[in-house]
């Protein structure tokens, strides 16, 4: 490897790293939350978007047989949490959303979550994936979300469904299994929180 080539990727490095920082300083939530129905009203609105953690799945991490194919060798929704999903689909519906352009982890127990919404269909999107036992992808991972989000349309509800460590990076929010996070995205592409609706 040239050291030009080093040198660059030190670069490339730094400079996701301050981008990420960066973001989550913006995104730090306020002291006054919104209330939930103002929450909702905005996620109504266009510019906004919802990060929701996957609803309960009991243990921490996954086994160490894990395999992104497999499900049975995850960690997975409880019967409880899959109850949870339905729930939270429930009230998207109540407060007038009932459909919403919906990605998520690659991961079993948020593609559960996110299909039993019932929002409409679901698809895959590997930023989303949770980086938890690779703690070193966090700042590339969350440098390509904001990058990917910055390119999509928010005319339309937009739910990212994913995991604890990918919402705290991005928003410096530690959200509860199946907590929403709701972010306003302004014309010129900056992220803020703008408050949490806890589901259950």
């Amino acid at each position: 490897m040239s050291v030009d080539r080093h040198r660059g990727g030190n670069v490339a490095r730094f400079k996701a790293a301050a981008w990420a920082l960066a973001i989550m300083l913006c995104l730090a939530p306020g002291p006054a939350a919104a209330a939930d129905a103002d929450l909702w009203d905005a996620l109504r609105s266009e510019g906004h978007l919802a990060l929701l953690r996957h609803g309960l799945a009991p243990g921490t991490g996954d086994p160490a047989a894990f395999d992104l194919e497999d499900c049975s060798s995850q960690r997975n929704l409880s019967g409880q949490g899959r109850d949870q999903a339905q729930r939270i689909g429930a009230r998207f519906r109540a407060n007038g959303i009932t459909e919403a352009r919906l990605f998520s982890s690659q991961w079993c127990r948020c593609l559960e979550t996110a299909k039993l919404l019932g929002l409409g269909p679901v698809e895959p999107l590997p930023a989303l994936n949770s980086f938890y036992e690779r703690l070193e992808d966090r700042d590339k991972q969350t440098w390509d979300l904001t990058d990917w989000l910055a390119g999509q349309s928010l005319a339309t509800p937009l739910v990212l469904v994913t995991h604890q460590v990918n919402i705290t990076a991005l928003t410096g929010v530690y959200p509860a299994s199946g907590e929403l996070v709701i972010v306003k995205r302004s014309e010129a592409g900056v992220l803020s929180v703008i408050g949490t609706i806890e589901t259950d």
